[in-house]
């Protein structure tokens, strides 16, 4: 594993298991990158349940219950969407901690926003937390950084509210 996610990982690792906490993963545009960050970890299934690679537009719909009126409201590529599958998620992994990714990597746009525009979410307890950031390069690189900084803002949330 990359030396940056590991040392992020553990970060995330040592909080979660030092407080008991279960954490749930709902990825779109990095299609798995984070979750397979995460359990790259070995023991990692003492503070990871579970992981929703939900791509589409319809899998937001279907598996995670996102109404089709608020991405017709906000987008697919929308803090608010990126809040809406966070919740939804730890709610269907009974979890306490969750975190959730929605961009674009290109190449071509999509919803009129730009290529490499991503969005995540923290939810805990009854708090969310999110942030837009945009990234450049191409698919591959693009997925790898919106991996490490929705880690990194997964650890900072983290140390902020535990």
């Amino acid at each position: 594993m990359d030396k940056d996610f590991l040392t992020v990982v553990k970060k995330i690792s040592e909080i979660l298991l030092k407080n008991d906490l279960k954490l749930s993963i709902a990825e779109s545009c990095t299609g798995g990158f984070i979750s397979n960050a995460i359990t790259n970890l070995p023991g990692s299934s003492r503070f990871f349940g579970m992981s929703v690679i939900s791509y589409s537009k319809e899998s937001k719909v279907s598996v995670l219950g996102i109404s089709h009126h608020k991405l017709k409201k906000y987008g697919v590529i929308s803090e608010e969407t990126a809040v809406a599958m966070a919740k939804s998620v730890k709610k269907i992994a009974d979890a306490d901690v969750s975190l959730s990714v929605t961009g674009i990597t290109g190449p071509e746009t999509m919803e009129d926003r730009e290529v490499g525009l991503v969005y995540m979410a923290v939810e805990f307890r009854d708090l969310a937390e999110s942030k837009g950031m945009k990234f450049s390069g191409n698919r591959e690189e693009i997925k790898r950084q919106a991996s490490l900084e929705a880690l990194k803002f997964l650890n900072q949330v983290l140390r902020t509210w535990i």
